[in-house]
């Protein structure tokens, strides 16, 4: 029963290809099934559950980054900052002149990026649409990059909020007296064995580099949108100053909310706060520049706004399958079927394993940390295993279940940055993810071999 919900949502998801419906029916289901399956109640239910989020600060704050995303992507796209982009690199430069080259910048821009998830996707997004439609690459494929860069980095540069995460739940295990020593030693060491994080990276390479294309991604359309590049061509700030006033703006906030530890900063305030910011001085900087009139910019603004107020509402959805999936206990059904009679040698792999499953089923990778680590910690001490390579499991499990699941905001937000539609970015990403699953496996099952 437990499981249910998020299979009707994944299921439903991938068949309908409407990600908002796929979630509403997997909502009820699960209140209906939380009720004692009394239909009023779970009607009940599900209104307080939507009116509890809508009630949270921070939920309120992620909706509104995603609707001020629009209205930042689509200033920039009317002001000529993305023909400037373009004029810059592909003209001026040289530096993207085929189709190889054309999603290297989105690459380096998901390496260099990681103090949040949503801002490196972002940003990615943003640089690569116009060169894959300039190129004749598709959305999907871009969408893929940013999706393959953004938590992947995240996870292993934890200069970040996943650093402070995994630093309290490892502390949690210390003050148990798991184990001994400091967390940031701890996390050091798990980081060092995030298999699939630097697996992923060095496939979306070679996928880019060699122009890989398998299963879904061989029949994704590109968009074959024409740029103009010779308005503003040679104003390159219109599209330069407001991603380094996003980027600069999440990085001071960040310090600002954690009292001067970046740390213990709050994410979903400084990307609000970072955004709200960037849009006040892309107003003064683009009326400066000539670039765009008042009334053009608030209607340009609104546009983009609108644009994306249904990725607001999928993203409000994903929050309430996962606090379903939460009452339900769904990770900790999954946690049990691993016993206290699983070979150490094999811990690791069956780690990964049930990390992705939780992460794919409830779709979040903080969440599956937090199940997860607890259970990993005591089982590899237990069993005598190696306890560094039991973490670096959880983390990788997290990071690629929740790369894949159709009800991950990483996996909506990389989506609403490239332009592409949800459902076709799990679809044509899924036999990437996979591959990569697959090598992490081998290597978790021959360290935990060696190591024990």
């Amino acid at each position: 029963m437990s499981l249910l919900p998020p299979l009707i949502a994944i299921l439903l998801a991938l068949l309908s290809r409407s990600v908002f419906l796929a979630l509403a029916i997997a909502i009820i289901v699960g209140e209906f099934i939380i009720a004692d399956f009394h239909p009023l109640d779970a009607l009940i239910l599900f209104a307080e559950r939507l009116g509890g989020l809508l009630s949270e600060l921070w939920v309120l704050k992620t909706l509104a980054f995603a609707v001020m995303v629009g209205s930042v992507m689509t200033l920039i796209e009317r002001s000529g900052g993305i023909g400037a982009l373009v004029y810059e690199l592909s003209i001026k430069r040289s530096l993207v002149s085929n189709k190889r080259q054309a999603l290297i910048p989105s690459f380096i821009a998901g390496i260099v990026i990681f103090i949040e998830s949503s801002i490196t996707s972002l940003v990615a997004g943003a640089i690569g649409k116009p060169f894959c439609d300039r190129y004749g690459i598709s959305r999907a494929k871009l969408a893929f990059v940013c999706d393959s860069t953004s938590a992947p980095v995240c996870s292993i540069i934890a200069i970040n909020g996943w650093g402070a995460l995994l630093l309290g739940l490892i502390g949690g295990q210390i003050a148990a007296g798991l184990i001994a020593g400091e967390s940031a030693a701890w996390l050091i060491q798990s980081i060092a064995y995030n298999f699939y994080a630097y697996v992923a990276l060095i496939v979306t390479f070679i996928v880019i580099w060699y122009e890989i294309d398998i299963g879904p991604m061989r029949h994704s359309l590109s968009q074959n949108e024409t740029i103009a590049i010779e308005e503003n061509r040679r104003n390159l700030g219109l599209f330069l100053w407001p991603i380094l006033w996003m980027i600069g703006g999440v990085v001071g906030f960040m310090l600002l909310t954690g009292e001067g530890n970046l740390l213990k900063g709050s994410g979903s305030s400084s990307i609000f706060y970072s955004l709200a910011l960037t849009l006040l001085l892309m107003w003064i900087h683009y009326r400066v520049q000539g670039a765009m009139n008042t009334l053009e910019f608030f209607h340009a603004a609104l546009r983009g706004a609108k644009e994306l107020t249904p990725i607001a509402l999928i993203l409000l959805f994903a929050f309430a399958i996962g606090g379903v999936s939460s009452d339900m206990e769904v990770g900790r059904y999954l946690a049990g079927f691993i016993g206290d009679y699983l070979p150490s040698a094999y811990l690791a792999g069956a780690i990964f394993i049930l990390a992705a499953i939780i992460a794919f089923a409830t779709g979040t990778s903080w969440g599956t940390f937090s199940i997860m680590l607890p259970i990993a910690v005591p089982l590899a001490v237990g069993l005598n295993a190696p306890v560094a390579l039991a973490m670096g499991a959880v983390i990788s499990g997290g990071v690629f279940g929740d790369h894949c699941s159709p009800i991950s905001d990483t996996t909506i937000i990389s989506s609403m940055a490239s332009g592409c539609d949800v459902g076709e970015h799990v679809r044509t990403q899924l036999p990437y993810a996979l591959i990569s699953a697959l090598i992490t496996f081998a290597l978790f099952i021959v360290a935990g071999v060696v190591l024990t």
